[in-house]
């Protein structure tokens, strides 16, 4: 699609140098690369970053600090303050979905970067779920509009992507419907996903869409669904496993993808950011082997895990805590969830370190700060 009128046009010169992409700087992810660059790369400047008391949006955060962009987060007021240390960073206060609140923080910005989401595959109202995503989305992006922004990254997931049935790993081109979805947090994901393309299409919002597949490392501060696996993984609290699969990559280099979609992203395009496409009893044994316990060998069949989550969704209405096992997360272990990047890569110079130092950092993460003992 094209893009929108006043997106900053100042392209870069050609260069054809070859450089090591070191994976350990994020930010060496977009500065190294050895492809000719036919996009119009946006000059730094003032970004508003949602998300940020959560898990991707501190490294969303450093990744643009790095890169020279002065940052502004939006936050709610009851959010946890544990990951937001840094002393030049702007915070503004308000929900998401209040457009005053949210219009107020983007006022002076030149970028928006809308990580923020509601990421629960269980909630006693599931329809919440649905209405956050979906409506603080819209909400943001006519703000960005109004505001004249020159580019959106908007953060969207694998969860609107159509997994396919024999685990072939699925790309951009197979777009879930919200019927199909299975569960609130998909569906939520997809309408919202849904909102920005078609105000890319009618109004000529400056957005590119990034897709992450399972981020995981260290900050998860709530801990998201997978960092809970990993902690009851890494305590020696499950051992038995089903067959499925995820595709896992690590936080900081799904940051640095963000970062590339604002330099170099097609306007109106998705883009899959991923890692490593992985066994669920592969990443189960990984952790037992960085925490020294045995792993698990009982492989489940699907049947036999469904009564445990009916009784851990009845038991969180009781007592009000997300459940380690869910209907909606049963019936989405029928698929493995491995998808490719190959877009993302080609198109974006995204690249990806091997996803076991993610459970590493994660682990120690973790470890440090008392998850795991």
């Amino acid at each position: 699609m094209a893009e929108a009128a006043g997106t900053c046009a100042r392209r870069p010169s050609l260069f054809v140098a070859r450089a090591t992409v070191i994976l350990d700087n994020p930010v060496s992810m977009i500065e190294a690369s050895d492809r000719t660059l036919s996009e119009a790369r946006p000059e730094v400047g003032p970004v508003l970053i949602t998300g940020a008391s959560g898990f991707l949006g501190p490294a969303l955060v450093d990744v643009f600090r790095a890169a020279g962009f002065p940052v502004r987060i939006l936050v709610r007021a009851t959010s946890p303050r544990t990951n937001l240390t840094w002393p030049d960073v702007e915070v503004a206060e308000g929900d998401m979905r209040d457009p005053a609140a949210v219009a107020a923080a983007m006022r002076g910005m030149r970028y928006l970067v809308h990580a923020a989401a509601d990421y629960r595959l269980w909630a006693p109202d599931p329809e919440e779920i649905v209405r956050t995503n979906r409506d603080g989305t819209r909400v943001l992006m006519q703000a960005a509009l109004k505001e004249g922004l020159e580019r959106v990254v908007y953060t969207s997931s694998v969860a609107t992507i159509r997994p396919h049935d024999d685990g072939t790993p699925a790309d951009e081109t197979r777009p879930l419907t919200p019927e199909t979805a299975i569960g609130a947090y998909k569906r939520s994901k997809v309408v919202a996903e849904r909102v920005v393309e078609e105000m890319v299409a009618r109004e000529r919002l400056p957005a590119v869409i990034v897709n992450p597949s399972t981020p995981i490392g260290p900050r998860d501060v709530k801990p998201t669904p997978t960092g809970r696996i990993i902690v009851e993984a890494a305590n020696g609290k499950m051992p038995a496993f089903v067959d499925t699969g995820l595709n896992l990559a690590h936080v900081d280099d799904v940051a640095a993808g963000h970062l590339l979609a604002l330099r170099r992203g097609r306007i109106g395009e998705r883009y899959i950011l991923g890692g490593e496409n992985v066994l669920l009893s592969q990443m189960l044994a990984d952790i037992a082997g960085i925490v020294g316990r045995r792993a698990p060998t009982l492989r489940l069949p699907r049947a036999a895990v469904y009564p445990v989550a009916v009784i851990s969704e009845l038991a969180a209405r009781v007592t009000g805590k997300a459940p380690l096992a869910t209907l909606d997360g049963i019936r989405m272990s029928r698929y493995r969830m491995f998808f490719s990047d190959a877009k993302a890569r080609a198109e974006l110079g995204y690249a990806a370190r091997p996803y076991r130092e993610g459970l590493r950092d994660a682990v120690t993460w973790f470890r440090q700060a008392g998850f795991v003992r």
